[in-house]
């Protein structure tokens, strides 16, 4: 596995790559790796011939008093399980690169919207962070395939929606969560957790399936599963920002009629914002 920090020679073996026909797919990570990321470019290798990992704790989807300066930062660990499960290239660009003029100088991307609800009204400006260093990469990286993890959905449909309205020439592609034995969904932040606090997080899985098991017996009162489920969590020692049940396609409030539904949910747990969702498709409602 090749790595490389800088810009040109990230174009130049990309070139050398397309002078041979070879297709890319690429998988963007904030690194600290974990086996989920690990799932990712297993799927990568799969769907081109060449696999692009990036990875980059990018500042512009950081708030003030988040967790920028303390997100783990193990380079050395990835490269190592990178190479391991057969990842072709290791971009690994320091700040400077991707935003020359700082990030707040930098021209953004932003997807109304989609980017304002959900995690977008408890993190704002989260979203616009995401979609402009996504395309940032895209234009770099200039993969035929993007893999993205669908614990982060409301972060998938983002650049589902901005690919679709720029005509980015790349295929997006939603690979299921991988979790642990418990069902909690891996992520980084998950090393922020005690022992006794991740015993725990396996609720927030856990309400998520009894959500998705009320609404196969038919609760089609979203409001009051979405309060009572919120509430579950606060009593189990959470903070819930939210826990809300929205259309697949589009996170739009369902109607009463929706049969293709996910339920989502951020919770804070000690240092940890753990965020997680859950798929569920319903057979049509006959009148």
């Amino acid at each position: 596995m090749k790595t490389i920090a800088s810009i040109p020679d990230l174009r130049q073996a990309i070139d050398a790559w397309r002078a041979q026909s070879l297709s890319v797919a690429f998988v963007p990570t904030m690194g600290n790796l974990h086996s989920g990321h690990l799932h990712l470019v297993e799927q990568a290798k799969r769907q081109a011939d060449r696999a692009v990992v990036s990875i980059f704790v990018n500042p512009s989807q950081f708030g003030p008093g988040e967790d920028y300066a303390a997100y783990p930062r193990t380079p050395e660990q990835d490269a190592g399980q990178l190479a391991a499960v057969g990842a072709d290239l290791l971009f690994l660009p320091e700040v400077a690169a991707i935003y020359p003029e700082g990030p707040g100088r930098m021209s953004f991307v932003e997807v109304p919207g989609l980017s304002d609800d959900l995690c977008g009204r408890f993190r704002p400006g989260h979203f616009r962070g995401v979609a402009t260093v996504v395309l940032k990469l895209f234009n770099l990286v200039r993969p035929d395939v993007a893999l993205f993890g669908e614990k982060d959905y409301q972060q998938l449909a983002v650049i589902r929606r901005m690919v679709a309205d720029l005509d980015v020439p790349v295929r997006v592609l939603g690979v299921p969560t991988v979790r642990e034995a418990s069902g909690l969904a891996m992520s980084s932040r998950n090393g922020y957790l005690s022992a006794e606090e991740k015993a725990r997080a396996a609720s927030v899985y856990a309400s998520l399936n009894a959500a998705a098991d009320a609404l196969r017996l038919g609760e089609r009162d979203f409001a009051k599963l979405e309060r009572g489920s919120s509430e579950g969590l606060r009593q189990q020692g959470f903070e819930p920002d939210y826990f809300a049940i929205r259309r697949q396609d589009d996170l739009a409030a369902p109607g009463p009629n929706e049969t293709r539904l996910v339920i989502l949910t951020a919770a804070r747990l000690g240092k940890a914002r753990l965020i997680d969702n859950l798929q569920v498709d319903l057979e049509a409602i006959r009148p």
